[in-house]
């Protein structure tokens, strides 16, 4: 444990070694390191959010069970910080900040570190990719942001991530979508499966009649595709679907998220698509489990 705390002096060597990205040993590093000095109590008003954060919606369901964790029990990890003309910056610790102003607290307990600005930025990147469900296209802009700062490609991220190539491949991919799809992305409108189909399509004006259609006619990847690879394309538009009443919902359209395809629960199954091999393999991938 000694030589990971002095290795902490080296800036983020640690954080991006060869062994791969782990946020979590890295700010745990951190916290056993510093000593009750280090630890201080400040006023959540002067605490801001890092300007490099890429996350751009919470879940506000966890934010409350967080916030009624924090009322009970306190907080029960310090926050880490940098300090600024007018206050901290926030470097980990995001979720804690905004559960702990629900909970209406004043004060947070802080580690305080002097980070560069490339150092918060490669920070703020790996905390939500290891910890947070972000989207899709929150994903693709950390990943973007990771490759950029330390001038890696992107084979070289999957394996620090322990990801597939084609999956970091797929998700920067959508960075070619017009912001008008991205938002839906955004909003939960469109899956990574349908923004990953609409992301090969090079008309920017074709990309939103394609989203528009999936939206309004309620149209899988599949159907996506089939329609996004013809050269008539109101030919093959399906018949719009009637609208189906399922309590299942919102869980088939978060793990529609996660997965990147279509998921459909009923009848006590679940069903998850996948389009070929390697798109099985990557789904695989994200739920951990071999093939």
């Amino acid at each position: 444990m000694e030589q990971k705390k002095k290795a902490l002096g080296r800036g983020l060597e640690q954080l991006f070694g060869n062994d791969g990205l782990d946020f979590d040993a890295f700010e745990t590093n951190i916290v056993e390191s510093a000593t009750e000095k280090d630890i201080k109590e400040i006023k959540l008003s002067e605490v801001m959010s890092n300007p490099y954060q890429p996350r751009k919606n919470f879940d506000m369901d966890a934010l409350n069970e967080l916030a009624e964790s924090i009322k009970s029990y306190g907080v029960f990890q310090p926050i880490i910080v940098k300090k600024n003309v007018k206050g901290y910056y926030i470097v980990a610790g995001e979720r804690r900040v905004k559960a702990s102003k629900l909970a209406g607290l004043t004060t947070i307990p802080a580690i305080v570190r002097d980070f560069t600005d490339d150092e918060m930025r490669e920070i703020a990147l790996l905390e939500n990719i290891q910890r947070e469900n972000l989207s899709s296209i929150e994903l693709a802009w950390a990943y973007k942001g990771i490759i950029d700062s330390l001038h890696i490609r992107q084979e070289d991220l999957a394996v620090k991530l322990g990801k597939s190539r084609s999956h970091v491949t797929n998700t920067l991919g959508l960075l070619r979508l017009p912001d008008k799809v991205q938002n839906m992305v955004l909003g939960n409108e469109l899956s990574m499966g349908h923004a990953r189909v609409l992301s090969k399509i090079d008309e920017d004006k074709k990309i939103e009649e394609m989203a528009k259609l999936v939206i309004d006619n309620n149209l899988s990847v599949r159907e996506l595709e089939r329609i996004s690879t013809s050269e008539d394309v109101k030919k093959k538009i399906p018949m719009p679907r009637k609208e189906k009443s399922n309590e299942y919902s919102y869980l088939e359209n978060s793990l529609s998220e996660t997965l990147g395809t279509k998921v459909r629960i009923n009848n006590k199954k679940m069903l998850i698509y996948f389009e070929n091999n390697a798109d099985l393999n990557r789904i695989l991938d994200i739920m951990k489990m071999g093939y």
